[in-house]
């Protein structure tokens, strides 16, 4: 796809961002409508992925079942459309009643006023929150010491790998499932990576006469330079290299950018492009990862366990799943995330809200969404369903949920101020990743960002 488009696509999220923030402001120079405590009527729900859609429907038809005074009305959209329509709606006073809510931006939300706490009503209805994943309730406890929502999901990092390329290559699974990295010499990650980069000519990346400005096949895929948090792009490596976002996991206020750890490891994983290991990043206009992958352009790719079933569903392809390295701490390292559902202040149906968030989080739903096989509830006990079903993918999820089990994972860094953090990383990362900067201009946008958290508040 032509460079002109990536430009595009990068202003569209920075306008998107800026936009999100006037949104969110207007919120709070208008007012917030405070709705009511209706126990009964139509409660809207919005989510934005689709796969997920049928088991919450099938949710929803049974929750009606035991609460015929309450009617779940369901709508989806994509996810760039899903937030937009969320700020215009929080504005405009056309909210929904539920909505699927992200860690990145629900700190936000309640910092305004826009998401109601719902301690009151765990602790009413007695909730226990010893039956979630370790882990996924603390990450709904805002900034503010309150719980916005029950986990209704969890996810991790792994890697995707194409098994004919490396059975091939002669590279075993156990030579997979026991990478190393460090930000030196890459460690035997590199090396896997640079053998399983193959140019025009079948030349392998670590062979003599490799021409790595015609390359076939990447070793290592590329979706987005990974602003702000590098999720499933870059975090991974970083936390192995002793390396923190913030002062603090959640809620931090002293940013870390310009940490000489981060800078190496962010080095490292641009350099993959300078070696032709890795695409440029004008390449991830050309088509998402799980396109590459199916194209036979990637032999690996850093994915989210929620991509299993969509990577489970390519046609023509033999891929298997492999943990993230090993890294200079001796250990692996994962982001642990936890999408959850949030309650609009302005609904004015809040009783039968809640009734619907408390039967999104129950055993009964997540036992649904555990057999669709899409994603991983949070509830601990369906978690070996969702094992059996995501395992009629073809891949062993072990990969995910060992890093649970062993505690290696970190938890997502929810941020206030996440539009203008956003936008800040995002243009910085994306330029240092497009090699239009150097790595030094890490330590100004993380002035930048630090000065959110001390610049007066309004």
């Amino acid at each position: 796809m032509p460079f002109s488009t990536r430009i595009s696509a990068r202003l569209r999220t920075a306008v998107a961002s800026v936009g999100a923030v006037a949104v969110l402001s207007a919120c709070g120079t208008y007012g917030v409508d405070p709705g009511a405590d209706g126990e009964t009527g139509t409660v809207t729900y919005w989510l934005w992925e689709s796969a997920q859609l049928p088991a919450y429907q099938q949710c929803a038809n049974d929750f009606q079942v035991q609460n015929p005074d309450i009617d779940i009305q369901i709508e989806q959209f994509g996810w760039e459309d899903y937030w937009n329509k969320l700020f215009t709606g929080f504005v405009a006073n056309s909210a929904p009643d539920v909505f699927a809510d992200h860690t990145q931006r629900y700190g936000e939300f309640a910092e305004r006023g826009l998401i109601v706490p719902i301690d009151e009503q765990v602790e009413a209805a007695g909730i226990d929150l010893g039956k979630y994943v370790e882990g996924t309730t603390d990450l709904w406890i805002g900034p503010d010491g309150k719980r916005y929502g029950l986990p209704k999901d969890f996810d991790t990092i792994g890697l995707f790998y194409n098994e004919a390329m490396t059975q091939e290559a002669g590279i075993s699974r156990q030579d997979m499932e026991t990478l190393t990295w460090n930000p030196q010499d890459g460690g035997t990650y590199e090396q896997v990576i640079a053998h399983l980069t193959v140019d025009q000519n079948g030349v392998r990346g670590d062979e003599p006469g490799f021409d790595k400005s015609r390359i076939r096949t990447y070793g290592l895929g590329l979706g987005s330079a990974g602003a702000p948090f590098g999720q499933v792009e870059w975090s991974y490596l970083a936390m192995t290299n002793g390396w923190s976002y913030a002062d603090k996991a959640m809620w931090g206020t002293d940013f870390h950018y310009d940490d000489p750890k981060f800078k190496e490891t962010y080095g490292w994983w641009r350099g993959l492009i300078d070696k032709g290991y890795m695409p440029p990043l004008a390449f991830t206009e050309g088509g998402a990862p799980d396109q590459q992958m199916q194209a036979g352009r990637y032999a690996i790719v850093s994915e989210g366990s929620w991509q299993t079933a969509n990577y489970g569903n390519l046609q023509g392809v033999d891929l298997a799943l492999a943990p993230t390295p090993i890294g200079p701490s001796g250990q692996r390292s994962a982001m642990q995330n936890s999408l959850a559902d949030s309650i609009s202040t302005s609904s004015q149906v809040k009783g039968a809200a809640w009734k619907w968030v408390e039967y999104l989080s129950s055993v009964e739903c997540q036992s649904v969404v555990a057999q669709a096989g899409v994603v991983m509830p949070a509830i601990a006990s369906t978690v070996e369903t969702s094992k059996e079903s995501l395992g009629r993918t073809g891949f062993d999820i072990s990969a995910f949920t060992d890093q649970v089990e062993q505690g290696t994972t970190f938890p997502y860094p929810a941020v206030l101020n996440g539009a203008e953090f956003q936008s800040i990383m995002g243009s910085t990362m994306d330029n240092v990743m497009a090699f239009n900067t150097d790595l030094d201009a890490f330590d100004a946008a993380n002035e930048r960002v630090n000065a959110l958290f001390t610049a007066p508040q309004e």
